[in-house]
């Protein structure tokens, strides 16, 4: 766009940052920009959608949960704010080891959307604007600003793309299909030939969610119910303790009736009909793909969450579908406590454009185009968790270039983020991404109990966080040290120690020991030691947690710690931008084309690469030496 294509606009402003999308992506974003001094607007096609929740009405869950706990260590808002609108919380995986411990609360979806757009009201350098982005101002490959559906043209130096399901959006219901974006809002249409001239590559992925029904056509007695837990433990750090009456959930099952109805109806799904196109997320199909990909099956199971404290809306978790509203009504009617449940919303499927995450670098800057930072669905991952840490570290980038500092970049080794954006952008993905606690290999050292002590001082460094959560973090640290070597210096003798033990089903001592040796054991937990430990401290849950687990796990914390520092070994080997793969010899053709396209910054990640093999790492480590020894 030249001077005189600009003139044709209204000039509205100027800002540093413009964030396209207020989803959990762009809310993230929007607030890590102007909480680091840039100047930034935050566009919404509708500011109802901000913080929406048009699936899940939760936050949290396997590895997800991790994802909050260090998006809030770094000074994000997605823990401060599930921490206030949460109706119901629950650890998972707690028969499993600490690494898997995940938190997962269910949100008043209404109240959430509430408290995080007063957050962004609020915000000094923030300003947020209802309005359609239709075009993005490109020159000599930078970001020069944006152009609203009303004409109105804003400048700026960088972008963050953040669009979610919005982008190019079209609903499925049965044989029905439309324009839409998720919950009935409009679809942003425009946008995707803007993008298309700037020579994005953009595809299709698909995503849904489940029927909602209201509440008191349930039959609660003939499903199980689903408690929180008795001891609610917060997501974000800055909360010791929180105290409410907790809302229960609903757990049923299909069943083979239910199943015939799919089976005798799959030619009516815009799934199995032909009608969508994109490619849906494998860990979280719908029902008729379920039933479809395990015919021997005979069940499913479905959870009844509530959507909020002031509605009577009621989302059915694990249902979603593409069929028509007559045969939605009648499987959803099969199931035991859903026998006369009324819909108010049916289930649907939405297809939407994004990006292969491939095209971007590490600090989520399209290759590209200098400026243009790219975060959430649009990156191709799927979740409101994933959303909010791209968004985060989108945002945090698009400030430190503005700033003119370096890229701020966390790997594999340092926490889930890491893992999330080092997947997308290393190797790719063909469905929409999840995180897991498989993908992370040192995830001994990933916990949510450590995230602050992870991340906490890189979000002070930033200026994110703020000085009363780190002044907060210091305090934290200090009573963890001298827990510990407190429990390290005072012993406890065979006969003080001799009943407790044997309630406890433990081993009895033989000599006197420190009680840190008796919180190795698996069946003690540090809670327990209250009985022959009079002399502890007040400690928080938070503080508790990363005690314990510090203990109990020492040994294979050193392990993986040592396993990491092989890792930053090939880290540290960094690889020259322009680098010209095809020119180097003993490299296999594959291999060449993936690495230019790619452009890996170091070793480590070129190693991580689909098609590039041991051999060509090698290669490459010899390729360097030698250049390093020419240089002298």
């Amino acid at each position: 766009m030249n001077e005189e294509e600009r003139s044709r606009y209204i000039h509205m402003g100027d800002y540093d940052v413009c964030i396209i999308g207020a989803g959990h992506a762009g809310c993230e974003a929007a607030l890590a920009c102007a909480r680091m001094g840039v100047k930034t607007m935050m566009f919404s096609i509708n500011l109802e959608a901000v913080a929406m929740m048009p699936c899940n009405p939760a936050i949290g869950g396997t590895g997800k949960g991790h994802l909050v706990r260090e998006i809030d260590a770094l000074g994000g808002e997605m823990g401060l704010n599930i921490d206030k609108t949460f109706l119901q919380s629950r650890m998972l995986n707690t028969s499993k080891g600490p690494a898997v411990h995940s938190l997962r609360a269910q949100a008043d979806k209404k109240q959430y959307h509430v408290e995080m757009k007063k957050v962004l009201e609020r915000q000094e350098n923030l300003d947020i604007k209802q309005q359609e982005v239709i075009d993005i101002d490109v020159e000599d490959g930078r970001i020069r600003g944006v152009v609203t559906k009303t004409h109105a043209y804003y400048s700026c130096k960088a972008i963050v793309i953040a669009t979610g399901t919005f982008l190019g959006g079209r609903i499925f219901i049965g044989e029905s299909n439309f324009a839409s974006g998720p919950n009935g809002l409009s679809p942003s249409v425009d946008l995707v030939g803007s993008l298309k001239r700037l020579g994005l590559p953009l595809r299709r992925f698909k995503t849904g969610t489940p029927a909602r029904a209201l509440k008191s056509t349930f039959d609660y007695d003939k499903m199980e119910i689903q408690p929180g837990d008795e001891h609610i433990v917060p997501f974000s750090f800055m909360n010791d303790h929180l105290e409410k009456e907790q809302i229960p959930c609903w757990l049923s099952y299909t069943n083979e009736e239910t199943h015939r109805i799919l089976r005798e109806n799959f030619s009516r799904s815009a799934l199995f009909g032909g009608a969508i196109t994109g490619i849906g997320p494998r860990y979280c199909p719908s029902i008729e793909s379920k039933v479809d990909r395990f015919p021997d099956r005979k069940r499913h199971q479905l959870f009844v969450e509530p959507e909020g404290a002031e509605t009577d809306e009621m989302y059915i978790q694990g249902m979603s579908s593409s069929m028509p509203e007559d045969v939605q009504r009648d499987f959803y009617h099969t199931i035991k406590g859903l026998e006369h449940i009324y819909i108010t919303r049916p289930a649907y499927a939405i297809e939407y454009d994004c990006i292969d995450p491939i095209e971007l670098s590490l600090n989520l800057e399209y290759k590209k185009i200098h400026g243009f930072f790219c975060a959430g669905q649009f990156n191709g991952s799927s979740g409101y968790e994933e959303a909010a840490a791209q968004g985060l570290m989108a945002g945090i980038n698009a400030a430190l270039e503005i700033q003119g500092r370096e890229p701020f970049i966390l790997d594999r080794s340092e926490a889930y983020i890491g893992v999330l954006i080092d997947d997308l952008v290393t190797k790719g993905t063909n469905e929409p991404y999840r995180i897991m606690t498989s993908r992370a290999e040192y995830r001994l050292l990933l916990r949510q109990d450590n995230a602050d002590t992870r991340l906490t001082e890189k979000g002070y460094k930033l200026g994110l966080v703020t000085e009363e959560r780190w002044q907060k973090y210091l305090k934290k640290q200090e009573n963890v040290r001298k827990e510990i070597e407190r429990l390290r210096t005072t012993g406890v003798t065979p006969e003080a120690a001799k009943t407790f033990l044997e309630k406890n089903g433990s081993t009895p001592l033989a000599n006197r020991v420190p009680i840190y040796e008796l919180l190795k054991r698996p069946e003690i937990t540090y809670d327990d030691l209250a009985e022959i430990d009079p002399e502890r401290p007040e400690l928080t849950l938070h503080e508790k947690a990363e005690v314990e687990v510090h203990i109990k796990y020492e040994g294979y914390i050193q392990k993986q710690l040592d396993q990491v520092a092989k890792f930053k070994k090939l880290e540290s080997k960094k690889l020259p931008q322009d680098l010209k793969y095809s020119e180097i010899a003993g490299l296999r053709i594959e291999a060449q084309q993936k690495l230019d396209e790619i452009k890996p910054g170091s070793i480590g990640q070129a190693s991580r690469i689909s098609g590039v093999s041991p051999a060509d790492i090698n290669v490459l480590i010899i390729y360097l030496e030698r250049a390093r020894r020419l240089k002298g």
